[in-house]
């Protein structure tokens, strides 16, 4: 009875225990910043506990060799310091029209009382400021004058529209899908923002017109998937987003996957589903070899298994480290010195970021991997000491399950440490899920995948969304179809000129 009761108090001291993480994980994600960077101060600390426990295994007799790099270093000491930001006011935009007016004294003060000479200009003084014209809504009458003669009538055509029969041209519709896609405004804030126009536009209407358009592209983000399956290495991840669904009394859980290519090919498609199975990224990476980063979600792990794919995985060291960030209130003695050597992993990165893929893969193999068998021996020797179900213990496993996959980053230059740039698309859809609160249906969903893969495309590569949008809906239902990949946003600029 008494090792039932022993055996009663340990379940629930764990799940009590497990309770209370996750409670405070939620308040500091309600609370404070999402921010994982520690101090100099911290990883000092950490530093000075690495250095104790090296210590005592040299004096049990059980040290090992070690490299010759300085634990107590601190992150970004070898770098050149950050030049700082100049303050004071900056320059007004100069690509931005510029009127110029014009202040003179009167007549009467142009003449001096004193000398009774008249005064003579000997310079000006000036300033600048910003002023704000708001939009205008310009109707466009196309007038398409007819001839004839006894047997014929002839009639002028006019361009082809975006969408046919529509009251709205293309500069229209880049402005709700930009607004809409790029600024997060939903649709029944733009329809206020009309109505102030005076122009009766319902959120219904635009709807459609993002849906039309959504069609219309969808020929250029097939070229753009044709682009991102040439990149050497693809970035991976998801994110839910809320769906309506006329058969349940609430909305349900749809997915947002992100596939970034790599610096070669800067493009960022976006794909739907309805769930979160597997059969989405296998569908879509259908045909894809080459690498490809995500976390450790199990439903990539049939694809990574199956020789005939070709798919070779790559982790992300922010996912690990966040492990042992949210372990660190819980265990700092055990989790410190990880954090500490992860930061020095990334101290590295940030002396390899402007080399060339060459470059950055001999100095990972010199810096990276000495710091990553440290790492390695430190988790297997702390394997034993944590609780498995613990913060600690769940970091620890983590990190040594994908550890092929962590490290694989060392294999090749053009890899990344972390899946940072897939995340940081997501911001986006996180954003305007706040904004926009829900989709209407899946195929709503498959709308605003396809209208968000062209604005981050041009975001990426800093190309402005709503000239992008104003000129491809223009010109892109008389486009060669051989030639749609000089509209993608990396071509467009230099196809542009």
């Amino acid at each position: 009875m008494v090792l039932d009761l022993m055996a009663q108090l340990d379940r629930e001291s764990t799940e009590r225990n497990k309770i209370e993480v996750l409670l405070r994980e939620l308040l500091d994600a309600r609370r404070n910043r999402k921010s994982e960077q520690l101090s100099t101060d911290q990883l000092a600390l950490f530093a000075a506990a690495w250095q104790a426990r090296q210590a005592e295994a040299e004096a049990a007799g059980s040290a090992d060799d070690h490299d010759d790099e300085d634990p107590n270093a601190k992150p970004g000491a070898d770098s050149a310091a950050p030049k700082k930001k100049g303050g004071g006011r900056q320059p007004l935009g100069r690509h931005l029209k510029r009127e110029r007016i014009v202040h003179d004294l009167a007549e009467a003060e142009k003449h001096c009382a004193a000398c009774q000479q008249d005064l003579r200009p000997i310079g000006e003084e000036s300033s600048e400021r910003y002023e704000y014209i708001p939009a205008q809504l310009t109707v466009i009458e196309n007038v398409c004058r007819k001839y004839a003669c006894d047997c014929t009538v002839r009639t002028a055509t006019k361009p082809p529209q975006p969408i046919e029969k529509s009251t709205a041209g293309a500069s229209l519709l880049a402005q709700v899908i930009v607004a809409k896609v790029a600024d997060h405004l939903p649709l029944h804030r733009q329809e206020k923002i009309f109505e102030r126009h005076g122009v009766d536009i319902s959120r219904k209407t635009m709807g459609g017109w993002m849906a039309r358009c959504a069609d219309l592209l969808d020929p250029l983000y097939v070229s753009a998937k044709d682009v991102l399956f040439q990149s050497k290495v693809i970035g991976t991840d998801d994110t839910g987003v809320k769906v309506l669904d006329p058969t349940l009394p609430f909305a349900r859980i749809g997915r947002i996957w992100p596939y970034c290519g790599d610096p070669g090919h800067p493009v960022i498609l976006y794909d739907y589903t309805a769930t979160r199975e597997r059969a989405g990224p296998e569908k879509f990476l259908e045909g894809y070899q080459g690498y490809l980063q995500a976390d450790a979600y199990g439903a990539y792990d049939a694809l990574f298994k199956d020789p005939a794919r070709g798919l070779i995985e790559v982790g992300c060291m922010a996912h690990a480290r966040r492990y042992f960030h949210k372990a660190l209130e819980s265990d700092q003695p055990h989790m410190g010195p990880a954090l500490l050597l992860i930061a020095q992993l990334y101290r590295v990165e940030e002396q390899a970021r402007p080399l060339t893929a060459e470059d950055r893969l001999q100095l990972r193999q010199l810096q990276s991997r000495p710091i990553l068998d440290k790492l390695h021996g430190y988790l297997l020797e702390n394997q034993g000491e944590v609780l498995p179900k613990s913060p600690e213990g769940r970091a620890v496993r983590y990190t040594l399950k994908n550890w092929a996959a962590l490290t694989r980053y060392c294999e090749d230059g053009v890899l990344e440490i972390d899946n940072n740039a897939t995340e940081r698309a997501i911001r986006g859809v996180a954003v305007g899920r706040n904004n926009g609160v829900f989709f209407g249906s899946d195929e709503g969903g498959k709308t605003a995948a396809v209208l968000r893969s062209f604005v981050a495309s041009c975001q990426r590569v800093k190309v402005e969304p709503f000239a992008w949008f104003k000129d491809v809906l223009t010109r892109i239902a008389a486009h060669p179809v051989n030639r749609l990949a000089d509209l993608l946003p990396h071509n467009w600029v230099s196809a542009q000129a």
